[in-house]
């Protein structure tokens, strides 16, 4: 059974910075692709980053430039450093798991984590 459990949020001050750490377990022998997603107050889940078979990572266009996203595979763990953070970065962070990368869709991902928070004060 795969198990995906975030840490990291908090609450930090406008231009602060956070990092976000996903530690997948059950996922020994197989390969899972694991993206980090947000969903912000009333607003839908949106994918964030996440990195394709052939190590292309892939961003949401308003956080290209302040976020990366990084794997340790040994550790199956996946992290999102968030620089210069702004208040509409405020949200719940999830990472999703599949054996099929999808990309920045949230839909077809079958595995969730239970979500960690990241405020943003003005």
């Amino acid at each position: 059974q795969v198990r995906l459990v975030e840490s990291g949020g908090g609450s930090v001050p406008a231009g602060g910075s956070l990092r976000l750490s996903c530690a997948a377990s059950g996922v020994a022998g197989n390969r899972y692709f694991m993206t980090w997603f947000r969903q912000r107050p009333g607003k839908e889940r949106e994918g964030v980053a996440g990195i394709e078979d052939s190590g292309k990572i892939n961003y949401l266009d308003s956080v290209k430039g302040r976020f990366t996203i990084s794997k340790d595979d040994a550790k199956n763990i996946l992290y999102l450093q968030m620089n210069m953070l702004k208040p509409e970065d405020t949200a719940t962070y999830y990472c999703a798991a599949d054996r099929i990368y999808y990309g920045l869709r949230a839909a077809p991902y079958d595995y969730w984590g239970q979500g960690t928070q990241v405020t943003v004060s003005p």
